[in-house]
Order: structure tokens, then sequence, then C-alpha cells
């Protein structure tokens, strides 16, 4: 006979840091799909947060949005109490956020521009970490980060986003090793060239006929990924259903790194 999970989800909340951008608002949804409560934070885009949280709702859990800035320890701290306060339990933190950053060469990369990323990529993630940990650890739960396949396999042009990532990717694998034994799992998606959220600003603007031509050339799949397909890998990871599955990094790439 082969044994239940249960359900995929417990009880208590599923917090979507980034919840508001193009891929973070597809998570939302994909996780109220799957039977969980969602928080889905932003910083400046409402909107985004809002009509994510619209999509949500329509599958019946509790949807709450949080504002909430990354680089403000206290104001995580309070977000997260209060939400453990409404909910009883906080047992899912899915990290989507992405920085608006600039394609630049890293020579061309200037002091001021590297602090930035890393005190909102890298600092950020760690800040999210210090408020949630003790809150997962009470009764075990899941970290998701969505990564950059470019941790693999170096994207010209692009320090500003893989460096700090692999620096995360790295992070997660201590979390996941150092905190099984309390229930706590930490998984990354590296993801690909996604259709969706920064990329949307760039593709005109950044990158030219030619360079979508031999980008999509490189992918075995020969096109973009779609924030769903990130999505599905998102939810699984979080879920029940990937219980025995911890410090890994799952490619959601369409093959560009093979």
């Amino acid at each position: 006979m082969i044994r239940s999970l249960g359900s995929d989800f417990p009880d208590g909340v599923a917090l979507v840091v980034g919840g508001s951008g193009g891929t973070g608002q597809v998570i939302s949804e994909r996780l109220a799909a799957a039977g969980a409560n969602v928080a889905i934070t932003y910083r400046n885009n409402r909107d985004g947060a809002s009509e994510a949280a619209n999509d949500a709702a329509t599958h019946g859990g509790k949807v709450e949005l949080v504002q909430l800035d990354v680089t403000d320890p206290a104001s995580i701290q309070k977000a997260v109490a209060e939400l453990v306060a409404k909910f009883g339990r906080l047992h899912t933190v899915i990290v989507a956020t992405g920085y608006d950053i600039q394609m630049r060469m890293i020579h061309e990369v200037t002091p001021d521009e590297w602090r930035k990323v890393v005190d909102n990529d890298v600092n950020g993630f760690f800040n999210i970490v210090h408020a949630t940990l003790p809150e997962l650890r009470k009764s075990g739960g899941s970290y998701v980060h969505i990564g950059s396949a470019g941790v693999g396999k170096w994207p010209e042009r692009d320090v500003l986003s893989v460096a700090p990532k692999g620096a995360i990717q790295q992070l997660m694998k201590g979390i996941a090793r150092e905190e099984g034994g309390n229930g706590v799992r930490a998984n990354t998606i590296a993801i690909g060239v996604i259709d969706a959220g920064i990329f949307h600003r760039l593709k005109d603007t950044a990158f030219d006929a030619a360079w979508h031509e031999q980008v999509q050339a490189t992918i075995a799949l020969h096109r973009y990924g779609l924030p769903e397909e990130v999505a599905e890998t998102a939810v699984f990871l979080a879920s029940a259903r990937a219980g025995y599955v911890t410090g890994q990094t799952i490619s959601c790439d369409g093959g560009w790194n093979l």
C-alpha cells in the first residue's frame, strides 16, 4: 500500500517575498491553487501585488498583502510576527525578488552599483532568513529561492544578477545542512531566461535581435521559459510532495546549461 503524504501544505501561511513581480505573481496563485494561504510582499509595486492577490483569492484561500523592505530587518521581523499571530504558523518562504539591475561587464560595474545589489539581494535574503527561520524551526517548513542558471554557466554582462544569487545559493545549502534535523528544507531553482518581470524591460532595450537568436539557439528547447513553469517547480519544492528533497539546486532553464 502506498503511504499517503497528506495535504500538500499544512495550516498556516506561505510567504512569497517578491510576489508582486511577474514570476512571483504566478507563484502566489499556484500556491493558493495548491491549498495554501498566501502572504504576498511588495516594496513599491502595490498594483502588481494586488493583481497577484486577486488571482490567488479565486482559489478560496486567505490572501494577505505585506509591504516589505528587505533591507530593513525590523520591518521584516514585525511583518513575520503579524503573520504568525494571524495564521498561527509560517510553513513556507519563497523568495522571488529581483533587483532592477543594469547589464554590465565586470570591469564596468561601479562600487556603488555592487554595494546596492549586494545589500538588496544578499543582505536582504539574509534578513528574511533571520526573521523567518525561528518560525520554520518550530514545526518544520521549506525555503525556495529563485536563483540563476548563470551560477553554473557564466552569462556575459549578468554579474550583478548572478554573483549575488551564487552567494545565496550557498547559504541555502547551509540552511539545508544545519536545519534538516528541525524539519526545515531549503532548495534553489536555477532559472534561465524567463519571459516575465525584469526581462520584459531588458529584452527590447539591452538586447538586439541577434542576441535573442543566439541565446535561443543555445537553449535545448529553443525558447524562453514561462513564469508558470517556474511556479510549478517552486510549488512542488515547497510542498509535502518534495518532503525528501533538500539542499538541491534544480535547473529550470530549458536545457541552457547542457
